[in-house]
């Protein structure tokens, strides 16, 4: 059985599909992974070049009356094996409401998945059905955050309903961690920050990465290029920060 990782958080913009591909891509290095699009934005779909139209998708997956056994929407691609996102999971919400099962569709799916070693979701910035779904089919949750005055904004409700699904849904769901990301230091401010983000981190009994992720600018080229990093620029202080994450991530 896979081991699934969500990255979550409802803040939008911070990096979490940049979090999601290079893990995925890492992790694809080393064992057979599968990284799985459940943002209607489509990010990790285009850094993967993945196709939307005349395709399954992850709509096709969970939300379809003629739901497709996930495999059957996996795409082989270059960067590597994607269940790609669909405009249409926006709506989830009205099609899946009232549908006592509604909420454990991607587990149901995931749950006829062989081969694959890891499992990565990049998720939409929404506490939303969809969310639900990523968390009661997850084993581990990644939170990315970054160092400035909002960062923890949302933090606490995403964190409420993690517990949430912890206790009536998926008892063995964990917060992995929070992982800093476009990280300088250069600043005292970006530096008490991060003092009470590791705060916050342990009051939510998980813990801060001590790897943070720096910024650089060849992680907008990779993605501009649809690469990794870690096929496009794999000695760039993101991606070696990326690499350390991973080993962090999967240390016991």
């Amino acid at each position: 059985m896979a081991t699934v990782f969500v990255v979550a958080n409802q803040k939008g913009g911070i990096g979490k599909s940049t979090t999601a591909t290079n893990l995925a891509g890492i992790l694809g290095k080393k064992a057979k992974t599968l990284l799985i699009d459940a943002d209607p934005q489509g990010n990790s779909t285009s850094t993967y070049e993945a196709k939307v139209e005349d395709v399954a998708t992850l709509y096709d997956v969970m939300i379809d009356s003629d739901r497709l056994p996930i495999a059957e929407a996996i795409q082989h691609t270059g960067n590597g094996d994607i269940v790609a996102s669909d405009p249409l999971l926006v709506k989830a919400e009205k099609m899946l409401d009232g549908d006592v099962e509604g909420f454990y569709r991607l587990k149901d799916a995931l749950e006829g998945l062989e081969d694959y070693k890891y499992v990565v979701i990049d998720t939409a910035p929404s506490l939303n059905i969809i969310l639900y779904n990523c968390l009661i089919a997850a084993d581990k949750v990644i939170i990315p955050v970054t160092a400035d005055s909002y960062a923890m904004q949302g933090i606490k409700q995403l964190y409420d309903t993690i517990m949430a699904v912890k206790r009536r849904q998926n008892r063995n769901l964990e917060i992995a961690g929070l992982l800093l990301v476009r990280y300088q230091g250069r600043s005292n401010l970006e530096r008490d920050i991060r003092e009470s983000i590791e705060k916050s981190a342990k009051e939510m009994n998980t813990k801060l990465f001590k790897t943070v992720i720096r910024e650089c600018v060849k992680t907008k080229e990779a993605q501009e290029q649809k690469k990794l990093l870690i096929d496009y620029a794999p000695k760039c202080n993101t991606c070696l920060d990326y690499l350390d994450f991973a080993k962090e991530l999967l240390r016991k």
